[in-house]
């Protein structure tokens, strides 16, 4: 489970509710007179390039606008699927926070208490760990602030019943993360030390094989040697009048002179 990947989850489901904020904003705005809407941008509008020529884009700006607000218009202030959708991004970005506090927490615990073995410093995995703790920290005031002070009061008590609930779940994931992650580093060390055993075998049959292929060279060499000193001896790998000759050559494919 990578905390980098948990926090880009964490940000995004924050960028998610930002923009549901937003939206949600928007429709109840638009909900009420909206002649009293498109009357302040023709206002606005006009105010703004009187006596002056208008752009092309600054006029097709205008009409986009306008037909924004008619289109929110249309909507009749309906919510409630932009309220779920928040509060499923919520729930995704308290989720991933949790997830991220629970590993960064175990990670410090086997700071103390194991040798660390991987790429990366302890300073640099420390430092990383407090900024990417800090950054979720400040989501989540900055989502705080949106949501209860910047926003309709039904979002600022969803946060609130929101963050109530993920609290809850955060211990319990705490615990279940930190057991998750103590198995899977025992996983890790059976398969570093299997490996390590069938390397270890793995090389042993090697030197086997290339010592007893240096056993057999040396044998034809220094009979080789022989055959060429003492060729009144014969050919064969048992020289002539040894105890093993008559044996031998009975084994062996051809006859040997």
């Amino acid at each position: 489970m990578d905390p980098v990947t948990l926090f880009a989850l964490a940000n995004g489901a924050v960028s998610a509710v930002k923009a549901g904020c937003q939206l949600y904003k928007e429709i109840k705005g638009a909900a009420g007179d909206v002649k009293e809407v498109l009357k302040d941008l023709d206002d606005q509008f006009h105010k703004r390039w009187e006596g002056k020529a208008v752009p092309v884009e600054a006029k097709n700006q205008y009409i986009k606008e306008k037909n924004r607000v008619i289109d929110l218009n249309k909507k009749g202030g309906e919510t409630t699927n932009i309220y779920q959708e928040i509060g499923q991004h919520l729930g995704a970005y308290f989720d991933n926070y949790y997830k991220c506090l629970a590993i960064f927490e175990e990670e410090e615990r086997r700071s103390k208490n194991e040798v660390y073995t991987g790429e990366d410093s302890l300073g640099k995995r420390a430092l990383q760990r407090v900024l990417m703790k800090k950054q979720l920290e400040h989501m989540a005031t900055e989502l705080r602030e949106i949501m209860v002070y910047q926003s309709p009061p039904e979002l600022g008590a969803l946060w609130t019943d929101v963050e109530e609930m993920m609290k809850t779940v955060g211990k319990e994931q705490k615990f279940a993360i930190a057991n998750q992650m103590k198995r899977s580093m025992l996983e890790a060390r059976r398969k570093a030390l299997r490996k390590k055993h069938l390397t270890y075998q793995a090389t042993i049959g090697i030197l086997i094989t290339i010592s007893i292929f240096a056993v057999m060279y040396m044998f034809m060499l220094i009979i080789d040697s022989r055959i060429e000193r003492y060729p009144e001896l014969g050919n064969c790998a048992v020289p002539k009048g040894s105890i093993l000759y008559k044996e031998w050559t009975n084994l062996v494919w051809s006859t040997c002179e």
